[in-house]
């Protein structure tokens, strides 16, 4: 007689099979340079960093994928099992602020992230000369690029500018530090100098102001003016002669025939 007992062995062993692969799943973790959660990492500019991803309390091989961003990093065959390296080279300006990630490649969740916070001096950029007329607004705008976050002040001919509200503005951002000086004079006249300053380094720039006289307002209405007077004069002459005119075209005509 059959025992019936035997045929509950596969309805027994997917469910043992899963409550193994979740305990297996439960402690997997990576780690990115000794970091199992997400971390930022400050550098300079430097020829290389490495990043190295480590997979944890794992019983199995598993495979590792790199993203710089949204994009996927390629890797080398042996360099994606249960440990995988990778090499920024060289440490730019511009990865300031890239995201590196780590992840397992059959769980994309199961992650490690990086923020790069390259450290660089300041760099000074913008329109250096100015001729402006009289009574009129200028803004001197100094580019900014710079981490960390610089401050930021401006000199006349070498001396503190002092700010007369009603005539100075100053704007600042992380990336432009602007003067504007509203209803330029002759005594504006002069050399202006940006000056930021951040952990990293000082910097300065300088700008030329070039006041001129005030250009005269061109007659607008009195040249309309004229040439209305012109035209009508015109005018007038040909329907005065209209008569001579006509006769003129009438001989010739006469003529021609």
């Amino acid at each position: 007689m059959v025992q019936r007992s035997s045929l509950a062995v596969p309805y027994q062993v997917p469910v043992l099979a899963v409550c193994f692969l979740a305990g297996v799943a439960t402690g997997l973790e990576l780690s990115v340079n000794n970091h199992a959660a997400d971390f930022a990492l400050s550098t300079f500019l430097a020829p290389a960093v490495s990043l190295s991803c480590l997979v944890q309390n794992s019983s199995q091989a598993e495979e590792l994928l790199w993203y710089r961003g949204d994009g996927q990093v390629d890797l080398r065959d042996g360099n994606k099992v249960n440990i995988s390296n990778i090499c920024i080279s060289p440490v730019t300006e511009s990865d300031n602020g890239v995201t590196f990630s780590c992840r397992l490649a059959r769980d994309k969740s199961v992650q490690v992230s990086v923020v790069l916070n390259v450290l660089f001096a300041p760099h000074l950029g913008g329109e250096e000369s100015f001729q402006i007329e009289e009574n009129k607004d200028v803004t001197m705008s100094c580019n900014t690029k710079a981490n960390p976050q610089v401050q930021g002040a401006w000199y006349k001919d070498n001396t503190t500018l002092i700010l007369q509200q009603d005539r100075y503005q100053l704007y600042q951002t992380s990336e432009v530090t602007e003067l504007t000086i509203q209803n330029v004079q002759k005594s504006d006249n002069g050399t202006y100098t940006c000056m930021v300053e951040s952990s990293m380094g000082n910097r300065r720039k300088d700008f030329h102001l070039i006041v001129e006289d005030k250009r005269p307002a061109f007659p607008t209405e009195a040249v309309i003016a004229a040439a209305v007077v012109v035209t009508l004069t015109i005018l007038f002459a040909v329907v005065a002669r209209r008569d001579k005119i006509f006769k003129c075209f009438k001989r010739s005509s006469e003529t021609a025939l």
